[in-house]
């Protein structure tokens, strides 16, 4: 018989055998690092640190003590994508029958939904005008609009304070009273929106053909980027990464980041337009949707082909939900699908029909076996087992939060955000070590050179400096703002424009000094220069 386990100690299986390999791998890297001591010091620190979070993790597993459920038939006759909606409903508990509910909207419809990342309120936007935001839980309603204009497509931004509407002409910002804080001029004739939450990012798309995107912390135009493909059809983002994925007349997948004019990927994925597509949580895969009733899967690692499937009408929307499933939408009829990225599959997991209507938009509640259905009579929630997230990280995104825990996490998102520059198609590259630099680095000679060089020489060097004495055409600053990407707003450029229009003046002012001519204030004369 084993002896007990010690008070406070946890037996788990293979924990020995892990001890045992660290305890070899330590023996093996036990040697230096390398010559310098502090540096060895710092790496076995750095050692030790990685070495506790890898048991930490191991230990935290015994804490998700929460799994998914799906549905599951008794025999091999029965199939689950026959069960309705009402016969589900009479095996659920009271609380998970009242969040199933519907909406019946018929007048001011199709409707556009969008849930907050939280998932505790839901944002609808009818057609015709119609607005509103509700806690879908409490069944209140947080503001509701009559715009009495085309509403294209809504969008909550880093959480349900603010929400963004692509009206008929310009986009407009909204906050959760209904109150109207931003239009946004530059955003005309939009009608796809997205939001980036670690960068803070709106970004729109629409009949133009630009991809633009917008601070919505700082109110600046970040990137404005012609796609030069025709009026974008679908636009969404890349979760792992943050690359926009927009869907084209000519059946293609471009893929975006802000600071590349040029699209980082191009995907042919049907023959036709591209009506809808989805990435999953991971950013592994995508699913797209064509008019000419295919629906492919594609693994984005290898920007390969996994399977092909057809549907009896194009697919007017696509999701996947936080445990891999996709809901497919075609005229009245939702089927959602499971296991599409491990196997091909050849029957779907559920299927429901909304009589007499048609589906505009379908999305998963996130931390919800829910589906929300906004359709052309109002809008719909489908119990869809399996569909939540069981296990959800309270730090990061908590639909249980209180007013002060969204104001503290508001506050640390701000701080954290991250720049646009960081997005890429791989952003672990971001920290690491460019090991081309050393081809590129200054030799001691060189460095020498540099420090010789004459005032002038070095003046010639600072493009930034302001010169009067030039004529505009040769200015420094506008040959290199010239050579600057036209479609990128940063804050060098910003400051570049900014001594530009100072070195316009001084240039003015010089002119004026040379020919004896008064200067601008003095003609207004001693009264009124006051008021220049």
């Amino acid at each position: 018989m084993a002896p007990p386990a010690k008070m406070g100690s946890i037996d788990r299986p293979g924990t020995e055998k892990f001890e045992r390999s660290a305890s070899v791998i330590a023996k093996k890297k036990k040697g230096k690092y390398s010559k310098d001591k502090k540096l060895n010091a710092n790496l076995r620190k750095i050692d030790h640190q990685y070495k506790e979070a890898l048991r930490s993790a191991a230990g935290t597993d015994l804490l998700l003590t929460e799994d998914v459920g799906f549905l599951e038939a008794d025999s091999a006759m029965e199939k689950t994508f026959k069960f309705k909606q009402n016969d589900i409903e009479e095996v659920l508990d009271e609380q998970t029958v009242n969040k199933k509910f519907e909406l019946n909207l018929p007048k001011l419809g199709p409707y556009q939904i969008d849930y907050s990342r939280n998932g505790r309120d839901l944002l609808l936007g009818g057609i015709k005008g119609h607005v509103a935001s509700i806690d879908w839980r409490k069944g209140s309603m947080n503001c509701e609009l009559f715009l009495n204009e085309t509403v294209h497509a809504v969008k909550y931004l880093h959480n349900n304070q603010y929400f963004a509407v692509a009206q008929k002409k310009y986009t407009y910002i909204y906050d959760n009273q209904g109150t109207e804080l931003h239009r946004l001029k530059q955003h005309v004739d939009s009608t796809l929106l997205d939001f980036l939450p670690y960068h803070f990012l709106l970004t729109t798309a629409g009949n133009t053909g630009f991809l633009k995107y917008h601070d919505v912390s700082t109110g600046q135009l970040v990137s404005e980027l012609r796609t030069k493909l025709g009026p974008t059809q679908a636009l969404k983002q890349n979760p792992w990464n943050a690359v926009m994925h927009l869907g084209h007349s000519n059946g293609t997948v471009s893929l975006w980041a802000p600071n590349m004019s040029t699209p980082l990927a191009k995907i042919l994925s049907a023959r036709g337009p591209i009506t809808d597509l989805a990435i999953d949580r991971e950013g592994k895969y995508m699913v797209v949707s064509g008019a000419d009733k295919s629906m492919k899967v594609w693994d984005l690692r290898k920007l390969k082909e996994l399977d092909h499937y057809y549907t009896p009408t194009p697919a007017k929307s696509l999701d996947i939900s936080d445990t891999g499933l996709i809901s497919v939408s075609w005229g009245p009829h939702i089927t959602v699908w499971k296991d599409i990225f491990k196997s091909k599959q050849s029957e779907p997991y559920m299927n429901h029909l909304i009589p007499s209507s048609k589906v505009e938009r379908a999305k998963f509640v996130p931390f919800e076996d829910i589906l929300g259905v906004g359709h052309s009579k109002g809008f719909s929630s489908l119990v869809i087992p399996g569909a939540g997230e069981a296990n959800y990280d309270a730090l990061e995104i908590n639909p249980y939060e209180s007013v002060k825990q969204r104001q503290q996490g508001e506050v640390r998102s701000l701080m954290n955000k991250l720049s646009p520059d960081t997005i890429s198609l791989d952003p672990n590259v971001i920290g690491t070590v460019d090991k081309r630099a050393s081809s590129i680095r200054l030799k001691p000679g060189q460095i020498t050179e540099i420090s010789d060089m004459s005032e002038k020489d070095q003046d010639k060097l600072n493009k930034m400096e302001i010169r009067p004495d030039v004529s505009a055409k040769n200015s420094a600053l506008r040959r290199h703002l010239r050579k600057k990407t036209q479609n990128v707003i940063d804050q060098r450029r910003l400051r570049i424009e900014r001594n530009l229009k100072l070195e316009k003046e001084l240039r003015v002012k010089k002119y004026r000094q040379d020919r004896g001519l008064p200067e601008e204030k003095d003609l207004l004369g001693p009264a009124l220069a006051r008021f220049k």
